[in-house]
């Protein structure tokens, strides 16, 4: 077996044992990136002396002693995560030379851990979009399909998942951002409770719904980073103060006495009948593991996506208003008439299509006159969602459902559909928007050998419950 096909616990326990170095690991890394990356497009850049430094310190480490389970591990860090000394550009324009004078608090945990960062995962710029091909750079493909888009906006960290070009990545899921590329990639997603890992050092989109998690190769793994990127920050007001226990304390414990729902409205009209035939079949594995299977209902979940996108846009409109040209990024060439022609052409050349779009429509829900109509009207929305979910909870372990209506599209199939492409996000947003951590994990594949993801949603901090439940189907479910 290649180095690069091992799993973040395989590669681990052959690093402590001294079977492999991390340098030699390292360097098998990057040899994979080079051979496969030039059609996959998973990175926008590589920091190859920086991590050939971090994995000769690992191994000191190791041979100390001293190693936790990431250390020695090469792994890649979406574009949108903070990471001092190495271009943090968000896949945009705008932020193309900008090197941060500080390290995310997931990098610090990172460095902490004495993981090798082999580079910067692509993305949809500034993180909005559903396919990373918004990026102003590259666009990515999946490995299962290179025809296909990997999913987005962590598709960069998914495909290198996917690909074998990095034993695990970080990425951020806003609406489905980890979870959504995961499914269509065939890898495994965690978007945790929102205020479980700090998101100082994360390029806001939302930050009322912006959360950073692991993307593996299987629920193991997730467990493992999740455990080390966990944790209360006191720079970051949004940040949980609890104690995080163990996420694998309870991993093998099966599903036997728990209780599952599976909502009606995520298997209604749109669905991919493929894709809710396995996600169905999944539901009856769990009950063949000794889970009790129950219908539900989430009846605000029809207004979840329009609530979303005004909610998502308006905090973009206002967290993106910082980009002006100004202190740092890019700023526009040629002379102008006064400060507002300087701003309106900077962030015209500077942000993509995608960008100024959900600006666009943000700054008007924000404005005078409709606020009301809009913004208040969706954070109503958002407590009746999260109102059924807790009703839903008071009797229920865990939810069973979709990540997404369909597997993986073309790529360029829905780019001039917008709205369609908004559509796909129907299964995801209600976890954002709720503030609850869900898993994406492989069900199946479709006719065409494309990868079906299944969600297992949870109550706020009940992570080692999706941990376990996604880990017992894992063994016996597939």
């Amino acid at each position: 077996m290649n180095i690069t096909d091992l799993t973040v616990k395989e590669l681990s326990e052959k690093l402590k044992s001294r079977e492999i170095s991390s340098l030699e690991a390292t360097k098998e890394y990057f040899d994979k990136i080079e051979k496969t990356d030039g059609e996959i497009n998973a990175y926008v850049r590589l920091t190859r002396d920086a991590a050939v430094r971090q994995a000769e310190e690992a191994d000191k480490i190791i041979a100390e002693g001293k190693a936790t389970p990431l250390t020695g591990i090469p792994y890649g860090m979406k574009d949108n995560i903070c990471t001092k000394g190495s271009v943090t550009s968000c896949a945009s324009k705008m932020l193309e030379n900008f090197n941060p004078p500080y390290d995310a608090f997931v990098t610090k945990k990172m460095l902490g851990e004495n993981a090798i960062m082999l580079g910067k995962t692509n993305m949809d710029e500034f993180a909005m979009g559903s396919t990373t091909e918004n990026s102003a750079f590259k666009v990515t493909k999946n490995p299962r399909n290179t025809e296909r888009v990997p999913g987005g906006s962590s598709g960069g960290s998914a495909a290198a998942v996917a690909a074998n070009e990095a034993a695990f990545t970080l990425g951020s899921d806003t609406g489905g951002s980890i979870r959504q590329p995961a499914a269509f990639c065939g890898v495994v997603g965690f978007k945790p409770t929102y205020g479980t890992v700090s998101r100082n050092g994360l390029v806001a989109f939302a930050s009322s719904l912006d959360q950073i998690g692991p993307l593996t190769k299987n629920v193991e793994d997730a467990a493992i980073v999740l455990n080390a990127v966990a944790g209360h920050d006191a720079l970051d007001s949004t940040s949980v103060d609890r104690a995080y226990d163990d996420f694998t304390s309870e991993m093998t414990m099966g599903v036997k006495g728990m209780k599952a729902a599976l909502p009606k409205e995520y298997f209604g009209e749109g669905i991919n009948p493929e894709v809710k035939e396995a996600v169905m079949n999944a539901a009856k594995a769990f009950e063949k593991m000794g889970a009790e299977i129950e219908e539900v209902s989430i009846p605000a979940m029809e207004y979840a996506l329009p609530a979303y996108y005004v909610i998502s846009s308006s905090e973009a409109s206002s967290n993106l208003a910082r980009f002006d040209g100004v202190r740092y990024g890019y700023r526009a060439d040629g002379e102008y008439e006064d400060m507002d022609d300087f701003y309106k052409n900077t962030r015209s050349e500077g942000f993509g299509k995608e960008v100024k779009r959900r600006i666009m429509l943000g700054s008007f829900a924000l404005s005078s006159g409709y606020y009301d109509a809009y913004y208040k009207k969706a954070l109503q929305v958002r407590t009746l969602i999260i109102n059924d979910f807790n009703k839903i909870f008071e009797k229920h372990d865990f939810i069973i459902s979709p990540v997404a209506p369909t597997v993986a599209y073309k790529i360029g199939e829905k780019m001039a559909a917008p709205v369609e492409m908004y559509l796909g996000d129907i299964y995801t947003v209600p976890v954002n928007i709720a503030g609850l951590p869900a898993i994406s994990m492989p069900c199946g594949n479709d006719s065409e050998g494309l990868p079906i993801g299944m969600q297992l949603i949870g109550k706020a901090f009940s992570e080692k419950t999706l941990i376990r439940a996604g880990y017992a189907f894992e063994k016996e479910g597939l």
